[in-house]
């Protein structure tokens, strides 16, 4: 698709319900009323529905279950991320895709989305469950000219962007479990893997790996995942359009990322607070060491969680799996 049919449903989305005549279509997209009514077909012959009535134009009455690239992109605000798209049916891993894509040359912002996932991957090598055309599986090119060790940084921002986006276009209330856990009343619904490719000590490039369970119904959860998985369409009771909670989430993470290579990590922590739900409460830590129990308090400087136990000790958790005390 070209162009106007990206601005085309750019218009229809800023109007939902509403008739939208074919001469201001005309005059906003500066083409012809056949113009208009050509668009209007190719869009019907990827799965949009529209009515098309006499006098009062054309409402848009469907959108198609299958994400293609003109409605991502229309969803789109950005400058950079996500211009560069590339949409798959199915593969192993969006992870690797895009990883690909980066050993190529890929400029910093392309984004690889699949409608499947046979092999997602969580952290520490866990297996996501990605089922066809019920989620966002995608995984963004991000290449900052940082230290190694701003990598878990990159990480929490990417949980700030998501969490945001879902709040926005699900309207339910989302909060970040740390360091980068998306959860709606203490369920998992998304996921986020930050994979870094380092050069002396500094990132080459990293890739964002987002997986958000959109439109998996309840019954549709494997049986050991019912009782800590959700999705979007089960917490707020209505299925989501996946193409603009994609292009949310794409114009959120540009925003913060700004905003961090400009400002630094302070603002992004302040945010991730301000979402997390384990601030303030008393969690287990499984790390490396043993496991840990105190409070969390806050981030540190570069990212990592703040604990205090019972007897005021401080503790700086980098890596570890939590769960919060009962």
């Amino acid at each position: 698709m070209n162009n106007h049919s990206e601005e085309l449903l750019k218009l229809f989305r800023s109007a939902p319900g509403e008739y939208i005549s074919g001469e201001e279509i005309s005059r906003k997209l500066q083409i012809s009323r056949t113009a208009v009514w050509k668009h209007i077909n190719k869009l019907r012959e990827v799965g949009y529905s529209f009515e098309a009535v006499s006098r009062k134009g054309y409402l848009m009455t469907g959108v198609p279950d299958r994400l293609d690239p003109a409605s991502l992109l229309g969803s789109l605000q950005t400058k950079r991320l996500g211009r560069a798209l590339k949409v798959v049916e199915i593969t192993g891993s969006t992870q690797e895709e895009a990883r690909m894509l980066a050993d190529q040359g890929a400029s910093e912002g392309a984004l690889v989305i699949a409608e499947e996932q046979t092999a997602g991957r969580g952290r520490m090598g866990r297996k996501w469950f990605s089922p066809p055309g019920k989620g966002l599986w995608m995984s963004v090119l991000l290449r900052p000219s940082l230290p190694l060790t701003a990598a878990p940084q990159l990480t929490l921002l990417t949980a700030v962007a998501v969490c945001q986006a879902i709040r926005t276009v699900a309207g339910v209330d989302a909060g970040i479990k740390w360091p980068n856990d998306i959860l709606i009343q203490g369920r998992k619904t998304c996921g986020i893997l930050l994979e870094s490719v380092t050069e002396e000590e500094r990132i080459r490039y990293c890739i964002a790996g987002i997986g958000i369970d959109v439109n998996v119904t309840q019954d549709e959860l494997p049986a050991d995942l019912q009782e800590i998985m959700t999705s979007l369409k089960i917490a707020a009771g209505k299925s989501m359009d996946r193409a603009v909670l994609a292009g949310t989430v794409m114009n959120e993470l540009e925003g913060l990322y700004d905003l961090y290579l400009a400002e630094g990590f302070r603002p992004i922590a302040h945010l991730w607070e301000a979402l997390s739900v384990s601030i303030n409460r008393t969690l287990i830590v499984n790390t490396p060491r043993g496991e840990v129990k105190g409070q969390a308090v806050s981030l540190d400087e570069s990212g990592a969680l703040i604990l205090l136990d019972e007897q005021g000790e401080r503790f700086t958790i980098f890596s570890g799996d939590i769960r919060l005390d009962r």
